[in-house]
This record gives structure tokens, C-alpha cells and sequence, in this order.
């Protein structure tokens, strides 16, 4: 029994030491406890946060309520005190067990509201990338290089390529340059999505007929690929939304726009998709353009209909 389980704190040390090497450095591990890692300012204070005020603080609180029951216990047993205590009120100790409390919440108050703050807007961002989010995919535009779009849809099972996670690949990827200091405005087409990705920190909700902001800067030290999902229960195909971000040098940046404003210059008239999802209820992703028009047509008709009935 002890050498199985020393085998298994092996095997965790291992994965920390190793797991932080791969192509896929930031996605969950075995025997994985703590976050992965930080690769942004945002989530880099998260870290500290977490690790540095509100972990001692637990264990500490843990271990004092842990040390005075036992003493209590002890102390205070039948055995000990056939005749029981009839007191009633102790002010000293009824201001300090208020006092302590605030003391502890004002010191986890005041490095959160910082964070708060720190991670809610860009001073000045260099760029901006909306986050559009859709039953079940993602869209993506890119107002600041030509303001071209496209739509980010899960790979499904089958299709995998050698290296790509099940369930946390797609056919487009979100490109963002190194060294920059990137605005992300999100917002939604039908229902209340979660754009997240631990990496960077951010987790937002996207509401539809509202603009939530963000931001997100990578050193170019972190460049690779970082991978996230739909973090909102937002219907039955809730878990089929991955996000994948390709963190990139500037100059490859560049060649990225160039090519991408060629390859997503039609989708303003893209077909409307359909995906069927072995998982899941058959599904339809409708193109950016036609889908409005067609809704609207259905509801002017009041005819009772269902996504996959739009053709």
C-alpha cells in the first residue's frame, strides 16, 4: 500500500516538473491542484492573491477552529468538569471574536478591490478583439485590422488531428500578437455565454444587447497556444464551445491579418452551417447575416419553429 503510494505522489511530481514542457503547456494534468499556469498581469495577481492572502489565511483559520475544538473536547469533557460552568457572557472575548473578523476581511477587502479594479479596463490598449458568442460557437471580429470576422466551431471526434484535445479544438483560431495589450469587448447573439480562458486570467460573461470589457496582454516569452471554454451554462450543447488563442510575435501577427482578411472576406455572406453532434441533439450553427433575416421572416409569420428548421 505505501509503495503504491509514493508511486503516485511520483507520478504528480512528475507532472508538475514535466507538464509545463508540452505544446500544451497550459491545459489541466493529472493530479493537477493548483491553476495553470499565468501568463498574463491579470492572472498573475489572481496567482498572488490566491497563493500569498487568501491560502495562509485559510489554512490558519482551519487550523485555529481545528486546535480549539480539540482543546474544547478535552478541557471541557464530563469527565473533566462533573459540575459545569454557568457562565453566560465574557466581553473581552465576545469583541475579539468581532474584531478579528473584520480584521480578516478588510486585509482579503483591499488587495481584491485593487484586483478588481486592475483587471476590469485596458489604460491603453493597443487593440481590440469582440467576442461574439453564439448557440454553440463562437464568433470573432477584428475591428482594428480591417474589421474581419469568422466563426469558431468545435472539431468534432472524428476529425482529430494527432495532438489536438478532444473537446478543446476548433477549425478557426483566435490570433493575438505577443507584447500587446489586447481590449476584448464581448457580447452575445441569443443567450448568456462565459468567455474564458484560465491562462489569461478572464472569465466574462457575454450578454446579449450589452458590452462587457476585459483585457489581456501575453510577453512574448509566453508565446504558444492557450485553450479555454464556454463557461456559462448556456443550453444542451454548453460543453461543446472550446476556445483555442494563439499567442504570436507581432511580425507573425501581421502575416496572419494579411491572410485572414483574404479567407474571411465572404463571411459576411457565409451559407448557413449545419453540425451534427454525436454527443448531443442535432444542432444548427447559422451564418452571422442570414440567420437574423430569416428569424425575423418565421416571427413576422408567427410560425412556431426550431433552429434546425431554418434552411
Amino acid at each position: 500500500m505505501k509503495k503504491r503510494l509514493w508511486g503516485l505522489l511520483g507520478l504528480a511530481a512528475l507532472a508538475l516538473v514535466f507538464g509545463t514542457g508540452s505544446a500544451y503547456a497550459e491545459l489541466p494534468y493529472p493530479w493537477q491542484v493548483d491553476f495553470q499556469e499565468a501568463v498574463s498581469p491579470v492572472m498573475e495577481q489572481i496567482y498572488w492573491l490566491h497563493n500569498i492572502v487568501l491560502l495562509p489565511l485559510e489554512v490558519g483559520i482551519t487550523l485555529f477552529v481545528l486546535i480549539l475544538m480539540g482543546y474544547i473536547c478535552w478541557r471541557f469533557n464530563a469527565k473533566r468538569n462533573p459540575v459545569p460552568s454557568k457562565t453566560t457572557h465574557n466581553a473581552p472575548l465576545e469583541v475579539l471574536w468581532t474584531v478579528i473578523p473584520i480584521i480578516i476581511l478588510v486585509v482579503i477587502a483591499v488587495p481584491s478591490m485593487k484586483l478588481l479594479f486592475f483587471m476590469d479596463k485596458a489604460q491603453e490598449p493597443d487593440m481590440t478583439l469582440k467576442v461574439v458568442g453564439n448557440q454553440w460557437y463562437w464568433s470573432y471580429e477584428y475591428p482594428d485590422h480591417g474589421n474581419f470576422r469568422f466563426d469558431s466551431n468545435i472539431i468534432q471526434e472524428d476529425d482529430l488531428k494527432p495532438g489536438q484535445p478532444r473537446l478543446l479544438s476548433v477549425d478557426n483560431h483566435v490570433v493575438l500578437p505577443a507584447d500587446t495589450t489586447v481590449r476584448l469587448l464581448f457580447t452575445a447573439t441569443d443567450v448568456i455565454h462565459a468567455w474564458a480562458i484560465p491562462s489569461f486570467g478572464v472569465k466574462l460573461d457575454t450578454v446579449p444587447g450589452r458590452i462587457n470589457e476585459s483585457w489581456v496582454r501575453v510577453p512574448a516569452a509566453k508565446i504558444g497556444r492557450y485553450h479555454g471554454q464556454c463557461s456559462e451554462l448556456c443550453g444542451v450543447n454548453h460543453g461543446f464551445m472550446p476556445i483555442v488563442v494563439d499567442i504570436v510575435s507581432k511580425e507573425d501577427f501581421t502575416q496572419w491579418v494579411a491572410k485572414a482578411k483574404v479567407q474571411f472576406a465572404d463571411n459576411d455572406s457565409a451559407p448557413v452551417k449545419q453540425v451534427q453532434k454525436k454527443s448531443a441533439p442535432a444542432t444548427m450553427q447559422v451564418g452571422h447575416s442570414q440567420a437574423q433575416p430569416q428569424l425575423k421572416q418565421l416571427k413576422l409569420a408567427g410560425t412556431a419553429t426550431t433552429a434546425t428548421e431554418v434552411r
